[in-house]
């Protein structure tokens, strides 16, 4: 029977060895790559770049609290929608480094990625009407392409694809 002096444990979390954690207990890499479906090195990654944080034990193993968990799960989202890192990271840095972010910094992380969200759905649709009529053409050039690109019109407004990167 345990004590009262014991904190909680958590249900939804097990060690490798099959005991449950504590809801105090700080996981290991290990764990929270298995937990957040991501390997180790994506971890290392993440905390290089300053999106997550672990602290180390005497032995120089990486110690992460759970909180940890729910940053990774964004990571993954805003990777999955196409927003970088480095946006990430800059949203990340209005929440605290350490401890569990609360709900209104989690909304205002949401609210600021709606814009970009936004953006990016604005372009990758105007793109993907751009490939299909240009792919429907046939020719398979956008230097002569009649289409997207009569008379190489579009070289002198400089480099890159500026057909589909809506800089016309």
């Amino acid at each position: 029977m345990s004590s009262s002096a014991e904190p909680p444990v958590s249900s939804d979390m097990t060690h490798d060895v099959g005991h449950p954690l504590r809801a105090d207990e700080e996981l290991s890499v290990g764990q929270v790559a298995q937990r957040g479906g991501v390997s180790v090195s994506a971890l290392h990654f993440y905390e290089r770049q300053g999106l997550i944080f672990s602290t180390r034990t005497a032995g120089n193993q990486r110690r992460f609290q759970r909180s940890v968990l729910r940053r990774v799960a964004v990571v993954r989202a805003a990777q999955r929608a196409g927003i970088p890192l480095s946006l990430v990271a800059t949203v990340f840095q209005q929440l605290p480094d350490h401890g569990v972010p609360t709900q209104s910094d989690w909304q205002r992380l949401s609210e600021h990625w709606h814009s970009e969200l936004t953006a990016r759905i604005a372009a990758l649709e105007q793109l993907r009407g751009s490939l299909g009529g240009c792919i429907g053409c046939g020719c398979l050039s956008l230097a002569e392409c009649g289409f997207v690109n009569p008379d190489d019109q579009v070289a002198g407004k400089g480099p890159g694809a500026r057909a589909f990167d809506g800089s016309l």
